[in-house]
């Protein structure tokens, strides 16, 4: 080639490369409005693992599942990262001390870095299965930083806000923007027992993102729940409710699920744990649901009591480990996946 023709080469080659970029450079705001929240239902077997990566890549996982099993629930919360695209977790954070909530832990750090702990602080039941399994726990503390939450705390993750709504039985005191009114539904609600266990010190968070909300209250069980929502609602509504306690019927009382009025709900129970019919039913039945998804069918619950198979991760007691996954954007839409299938439904 010539060097008039070497020149001219060049020139058109700089020229669509500046095209390029340029190009590139004007989608870039419409790329980043896009990138999405997304959150996975690990099934660990009706404990809890959820595993949330903000939009800017931060890694937050909500509780370990069991311990055993040769390391089933530590290897399905890896393999969740993996499809998430996360290396390590930036943050895990411990809702209670109880065994299917907890008891991973140990596995789960020598499978992937954790770079901080995130508790309610010290146990309070007195219990020797739990004050085993939290002695196993504060073993693995060591390895790194260690963050205690109280009501109305919350953790450094860039895009989104995660606060602490619920801590070691105490609850927040103020409402949050927007929330505060009157719940209409805590007069007819009966007065329920009290719990000495670690489901009542339950650290549950709210998780915003724009427009998008969602609430995890770990297992915290019925006085508790209407502490925080009675006689007037502290939270506000949400988009997505985790189904607090498996679905279990010490938990999810009418006045605070309805009160949340929550557009979709998410169930992450096991094939004979959680589902109770009166809790199920009082999800079911929540104004301005839109659907009901389940990580399990409640094999014990029947027919009556669980969702079309579309909405159901994993159908028997034996397990491949589906998950369910949620991608939301900041103006409140999401999209909800069933692995199992593929089944896939949007939520304006």
């Amino acid at each position: 080639m010539s060097k008039a023709g070497g020149s001219k080469h060049a020139w058109r080659l700089g020229r669509a490369l500046t095209f390029v970029l340029v190009i590139w450079l004007s989608t870039c705001p419409l790329l980043a409005k896009k990138r999405s929240l997304q959150i996975y239902f690990v099934d660990v077997e009706g404990g809890q693992a959820t595993l949330i990566v903000s939009p800017a890549g931060q890694s937050l996982l909500i509780d370990t599942g069991w311990p055993g099993f040769n390391g089933r629930d530590s290897d399905r919360i890896v393999a969740a990262a993996r499809v998430a695209g996360v290396k390590q977790l930036d943050y895990l954070l411990i809702t209670h001390y109880h065994r299917d909530h907890v008891g991973g832990v140990a596995q789960l750090a020598d499978r992937m870095k954790i770079g901080t702990f995130v508790d309610h602080g010290p146990n309070q039941e007195d219990s020797d299965v739990t004050r085993e399994d939290y002695a196993a726990y504060q073993k693995v503390l060591g390895r790194a930083k260690h963050l205690v939450l109280g009501p109305g705390d919350g953790l450094p993750m860039s895009g989104i806000t995660i606060r602490a709504l619920t801590a070691a039985g105490e609850h927040i005191t103020d409402p949050l923007p927007g929330a505060g009114e009157a719940n209409r539904y805590c007069a007819s609600e009966p007065a329920p027992p009290d719990d000495p266990t670690e489901n009542a010190r339950s650290l549950g968070i709210l998780l915003t993102y724009g427009k998008f909300r969602m609430i995890d209250l770990g297992d915290l069980t019925k006085k508790k729940e209407l502490a925080l929502v009675c006689p007037n609602n502290r939270v506000g509504t949400v988009d997505l409710y985790v189904v607090t306690h498996h679905g279990f019927d010490q938990s999810n009382a009418k006045s605070i699920v309805w009160a949340l009025h929550p557009r979709v709900a998410i169930m992450d129970n096991g094939p004979h744990k959680g589902g109770g019919p009166d809790a199920w039913q009082s999800v079911h039945d929540s104004p301005g649901l839109q659907d009901f998804w389940q990580l399990h069918y409640a094999i014990d619950a029947g027919q009556d009591h669980n969702v079309p198979e579309q909405f159901i991760a994993n159908l028997d007691d034996k397990s491949d480990g589906n998950y369910i996954k949620v991608m939301a954007q900041s103006d409140g839409s999401f999209v909800v996946t069933n692995s199992r299938t593929n089944h896939q439904k949007n939520y304006e």
